[in-house]
């Protein structure tokens, strides 16, 4: 089946957003005026498909977001080779980060350069008429939509940019919007999907219908919309989509853009990168940086030994839980039967992020810790039930029975026993099933803030601020410091 690739090869134009996107060797779409735009580009569908590969890419930078989402949660450690190794990782594992951060800036900007590329289709979007541009559009508008929602769950109020792009010199001109403002134009951005994109499509990667309803299931879910969010999650459970029998296949690279994946970044082993322009990768760099440290044995390869899995949340998982030894991989264990050898990192415990480290016969070119191949499972069907059963549960006029059936489904393949319990009872078993079904995916830190319970869980964290991550200093700099930063930073 044909795969999308995100890397543009011909496209003409290179984006700069707000003055730190610094350039690298990856391709971008040149903005140099709106003049020379407007009469030399989005002259054909090939040229808006060529802008919609370019908002597509930064998908991939994304990496980022999924490791510190696991990081700052209490299901990992830091790790890496020393308490030094990649300051702005160890601080926010110990809840000390300050807005200056590299991570975080590097956060804010590939996140930003995602919305201006969009931003950039969507500002010529009347220019030039052709067959299925609505679906065109509709991919756009997801895009834009996805990387604002990860710039409100990271930063709460940003600065809101609609169907024009921010330029080189305009970021003066730009407040932070409340962030009930992004949520709105967020929404509108993926009912417009949902309604303009196919059930399933000719390429794979790309955006479909079920893509776009799920992603707004989660958004009204993180506004407590529950009503709102149990109608459109129920469309997707109705759709095309299932369960994988095999679970411990999904992670694996024959499990990829399987019947259970929902929406799935696309990476390549096809252009090395280096650690001046880490977003230039066309590969995973979360794999490499997850990765056993000095590895020599079957199966899996090397790596730098971040992101390490706790005993805690080991413990978490129930006897029998098949889900176990599929997402963690007890290092200890496996070299006593395997005959590997390994070096201890930092903060190692015993434990490594088994969904996303590297395999032995994955191809890569360049530096393998920087190009591994592994796509990111953005959105599984199994979150996509246990999000519709939280729904049901904390709706106005709550639906137990019905988020007992999608809970149960996922414990099922789990090979557990069905949950009987109701009520409050049934959302803690909810949220610790999103837990082991979803550990290592990212998805933690942000679960325990919207419910209101990460200041029990996570060591340091301290309400009214840990809620929210700083806006980098550079930014509120760069804007003539009109911006406040979040609070308590």
């Amino acid at each position: 089946m044909k795969k999308i690739k995100y890397n543009i090869k011909s496209t003409v134009v290179f984006f700069v957003l707000l003055g730190v996107f610094t350039s690298c060797s990856d391709d971008f779409v040149d903005v140099a005026s709106e003049d020379e735009n407007s009469e030399d580009f989005f002259n054909s569908e090939e040229d808006y498909q060529s802008a919609l590969i370019g908002a597509y890419d930064l998908l991939q930078s994304t990496y980022l977001n999924v490791m510190l989402g696991e990081i700052a949660s209490d299901n990992t450690l830091a790790g890496g080779e020393s308490a030094t190794d990649v300051p702005g990782i160890q601080e926010i594992d110990d809840m000390v980060h300050t807005p200056v951060n590299a991570q975080l800036r590097d956060i804010w900007s590939w996140m930003y350069a995602g919305v201006n590329r969009a931003n950039y289709i969507m500002e010529f979007q009347d220019k030039t008429d052709f067959a299925g541009k609505e679906e065109v559009i509709g991919q756009t508008r997801f895009l834009r939509a996805y990387y604002y929602f990860e710039l409100v769950k990271w930063f709460g109020d940003v600065p809101l940019a609609i169907d024009k792009r921010i330029l080189f010199g305009e970021e003066t001109n730009f407040d932070r919007s409340p962030k009930e403002d992004v949520y709105v134009l967020i929404e509108e951005d993926l009912q417009f999907a949902a309604n303009n994109l196919p059930i399933t499509q000719a390429e794979t990667g790309r955006i479909t219908q079920g893509a776009a309803r799920a992603l707004l299931g989660k958004v009204y879910l993180y506004q407590d919309k529950f009503t709102e969010a149990a109608n459109v999650l129920d469309q997707v459970v109705s759709g095309p989509y299932d369960l994988v029998t095999d679970y411990e296949s999904i992670f694996e690279q024959e499990g990829e853009n399987n019947i259970e994946s929902v929406f799935e970044v696309q990476y390549t082993d096809e252009e090395g990168a280096g650690f001046g322009c880490l977003q230039c990768s066309e590969g995973n760099v979360a794999v490499g940086f997850n990765g056993i440290r000095n590895y020599s044995g079957p199966q899996f390869e090397s790596g730098f030994s971040f992101n390490v899995p706790t005993q805690e949340v080991v413990d978490t998982f129930e006897a029998g839980d098949i889900r176990l030894d599929v997402a963690i991989l007890d290092i200890e264990a496996w070299a006593a039967s395997q005959g590997a050898t390994f070096s201890t990192g930092f903060e190692h415990t015993g434990y490594f992020n088994r969904k996303y480290i590297a395999r032995q016969g994955d191809l890569n070119t360049g530096d393998a810790n920087l190009t591994n191949p592994n796509n990111y499972r953005a959105i599984r069907f199994a979150d996509v039930l246990l999000m519709a059963a939280e729904a049901h549960n904390r709706k106005s006029a709550s639906n137990d029975g019905q988020a007992l059936i999608y809970l149960n489904r996922v414990r099922t393949r789990a090979e557990l026993p069905d949950v009987t319990v109701t009520g409050t009872a049934l959302l803690d078993a909810i949220y610790q099933e999103r837990r082991v079904e979803l550990v290592g995916e990212g998805h933690h830190f942000f679960d325990l803030v919207r419910t209101g319970r990460a200041a029990t869980e996570i060591d340091g964290f301290v309400v009214g601020k840990h809620e929210l991550f700083p806006i980098p200093l550079i930014e509120i700099q760069l804007a003539g410091d009109r911006w406040e930063q979040n609070p308590g930073y």
